[in-house]
């Protein structure tokens, strides 16, 4: 950062007016949605702005026939047509791309504005054809305040003169930008990741204005109602979990009362409502906000950055190695199929040999069928050899399709990239327990099947390894 300036730590701001002077009739934008963003009301709102008409449509069963219809008078007569959640609507795609590339006259001021999930089955052509921009929730209080009032106008600012209603505006801001935040400790932040977006800001901030413009100035605001509509209405109504929507109204209490018009109040410790009158004076104090916040602003205690600051280096790392060249040889040294197939011969010749059903019946006869703890024993049993009968038939085919004699199978292909990472391949984790790699994993493996083989094999052990049990509350039950 000393070296390369801020501006490279910070997030960027979308700026779709940049986006849209780049594009033309014929080249689509499409957004990618991501949790906590949606850019249709910043679309209206440009499209408002640059004084050009924008009609929109929601995709999904039966829409074709209203996005057809939207498409040719937009194309016809110019205007601005949204496409909404184009994931819903695959089908029409294709004929999408087709009337965009085909039609002989569009209208200098026609543009095709689309948003959608990300899906593996959406048109390639269409997304090579068009601009593609994402709207993620930017990371940190300060990029968050800065995206906040970079999208606040004069006009809004100024559209009451109470005394109230700046400092409210900043503080729905700063709640706004906190509980996106929460989001990225995960359970720590909220038990249930909720989708908060723009929508939930502006919704509150139109009612606070309704609020103060109908308001007694003898009685003053009403707490109580402001409070209420934050925490059970216009953010709570998304919250379903006893302990968030608990969070969610001490939140704010504690922020939205008398109190906040202090000089003495702050939201933390060099967190407080700054005394201004311009969008660019707020924005000036926000770039001077800490460039870091620590985990306390958002009323967590320090230690929860542990969890965030690992979740997001396995992630960087999970990145890294997922683009990493996967060619077949590089130089002249050996190749990453030689070194898994080497790696699966090693495997297969430490994998135990399957379990006999005949004689762990046979077994079980004699150390008493109905007994709980044999019950557990042989369910246990039961879901061990599935995972070694998984391996085995992964790591032996993989050994084929390496050599060429079967063909390398999506899942293969996945066993095999995560065995060279030195990964737990999906197929493997999902039917058995999580791991921190490949290694770990195979040895618990051993160690657990050494538990089982002993217990039906040699008798009861005198001491159990809880920890190796698919199921511990069983083993408890059955005790």
């Amino acid at each position: 950062m000393d070296t390369m300036e801020e501006k490279y730590v910070e997030g960027v701001i979308l700026d779709l007016e940049k986006t849209w002077m780049e594009s033309d009739p014929r080249t689509p934008l499409i957004c990618f949605l991501s949790m906590g963003s949606d850019p249709t009301d910043s679309i209206i709102a440009l499209g408002k702005r640059l004084k050009i008409e924008t009609r929109y449509v929601s995709m999904g069963q039966g829409q074709e026939v209203h996005a057809r219809k939207l498409l040719q008078q937009t194309m016809a007569h110019g205007g601005w047509a949204l496409l909404q959640n184009c994931h819903l609507g695959l089908d029409f795609m294709d004929e999408l791309m087709d009337t965009i590339v085909e039609t002989e006259n569009v209208h200098e001021a026609f543009r095709l504005w689309m948003t959608t999930e990300v899906h593996k089955h959406f048109p390639i052509t269409l997304l090579q054809m068009s601009i593609k921009f994402t709207s993620e929730p930017p990371q940190g209080l300060k990029a968050g305040l800065k995206r906040t009032y970079g999208g606040v106008s004069q006009d809004l600012l100024d559209v009451s003169n109470m005394a109230q209603w700046k400092p409210v505006l900043y503080a729905v801001a700063f709640l706004h930008s906190t509980v996106q935040e929460r989001r990225k400790y995960g359970p720590l932040g909220w038990n249930i990741p909720y989708e908060f977006n723009q929508a939930d800001f502006n919704a509150t901030v139109q009612f606070v204005q309704n609020h103060l413009d109908d308001m007694d100035t003898k009685k003053g605001v009403s707490w109580n109602t402001v409070r209420y509509m934050i925490g059970e209405i216009q953010y709570g109504g998304r919250v379903t979990d006893d302990y968030d929507k608990r969070l969610l109204n001490t939140f704010a209490k504690v922020w939205f009362s008398e109190n906040m018009f202090s000089p003495d109040f702050s939201f933390y410790k060099g967190y407080s409502i700054p005394k201004c009158t311009t969008v660019d004076q707020y924005l000036q104090y926000i770039q001077g906000l800490p460039a870091y916040d620590t985990p306390e602003v958002f009323g967590l205690h320090p230690n929860a950055d542990i969890t965030y600051q690992s979740k997001l280096a396995k992630d960087v790392l999970d990145t890294i190695l997922s683009i990493q060249p996967k060619d077949s040889s590089s130089g002249g040294g050996e190749t990453r199929e030689a070194v898994v197939a080497r790696l699966a011969d090693d495997m297969l010749e430490k994998l135990p040999a399957d379990y006999v059903p005949f004689e762990v019946k046979e077994r079980l006869q004699q150390m008493g069928p109905f007994q709980p703890m044999n019950i557990f024993l042989r369910q246990e049993i039961d879901r061990m050899q599935r995972i070694l009968a998984l391996v085995r038939s992964t790591l032996t085919d993989l050994k084929l399709a390496i050599d060429g004699t079967i063909i390398m199978s999506e899942n293969l292909r996945d066993a095999l990239d995560c065995m060279y990472d030195a990964r737990i391949p999906e197929r493997w984790r999902k039917a058995s327990w999580a791991s921190s790699t490949l290694g770990f994993w195979f040895t618990e493996l051993l160690e657990r099947n050494h538990q089982f083989h002993c217990w039906i094999f040699e008798g009861r052990p005198n001491c159990f390894w809880m920890t190796g049990f698919f199921n511990p509350q069983g083993f408890l039950t059955a005790m």
